[in-house]
């Protein structure tokens, strides 16, 4: 099973603003330029999946026009993550804010909203589907999805400890969870292809 991981197109949002999972726009023409890219690079036969924020389904969208064997379904596992009312937020965060996230990163609620282990519970979850589906599949989401899942195929979640300044790997409270999809997905992470994820 190949899982192809396409990101959305550059959003329409002023440097410096934490938008996750809201509703922001992309832009339309590079919007255009990744579907072109994502047409004449993929193969037939996958199985596309698309997070359901508009950013992710103006790309989908874009790409069934170019190619209508491609057609997407919304999974809403694959939204950005939800940094509550962090959200939207330019400036505004602050630092205590950052340093509680730092000192408890794999369990701390941004503004209200979802840790990294509720993202990654999540992802885990779309993960294992479509690896017990064996179909190659693509991914139309956010960078957040696609670090989750390269998290969960390479094992361990590197955290930082904010105080030493220094990084470790400490397994999160899901660390069952993702053995369990790592051993359903032995062979993704030499088959997985990233597009526009960094």
């Amino acid at each position: 099973m190949k899982l192809w991981l396409a990101r959305h197109a550059r959003p329409l949002v002023a440097p410096g603003t934490c938008y996750g999972a809201g509703e922001i726009e992309a832009d339309a023409a590079h919007t255009l330029e990744a579907a072109a890219a994502l047409a004449s690079a993929l193969p037939p036969g996958l199985v596309v999946f698309t997070s359901p924020r508009r950013r992710c389904t103006a790309l989908a969208d874009a790409l069934a026009v170019l190619r209508p064997d491609l057609p997407a379904a919304r999974d809403a596992r694959l939204a950005e993550m939800n940094f509550g009312a962090g959200k939207d937020a330019r400036d505004a965060i602050g630092h205590a804010a950052i340093d509680a996230w730092t000192a408890d990163f794999a369990n701390h609620r941004c503004g209200g909203g979802e840790s990294v282990d509720d993202l990654l519970a999540r992802v885990a979850q779309a993960l294992a589907e479509a690896c017990d589906a064996g179909r190659d599949a693509l991914w139309i989401t956010h960078a957040g999805v696609a670090r989750a899942v390269r998290v969960l195929v390479d094992g361990a979640l590197p955290l930082r400890d904010a105080a030493a300044g220094r990084a470790k790997r400490r397994p999160s409270a899901r660390s069952n969870a993702s053995r369990s999809t790592r051993r359903r997905c032995a062979r993704l992470r030499e088959n997985a292809h990233a597009r526009g994820c960094p």
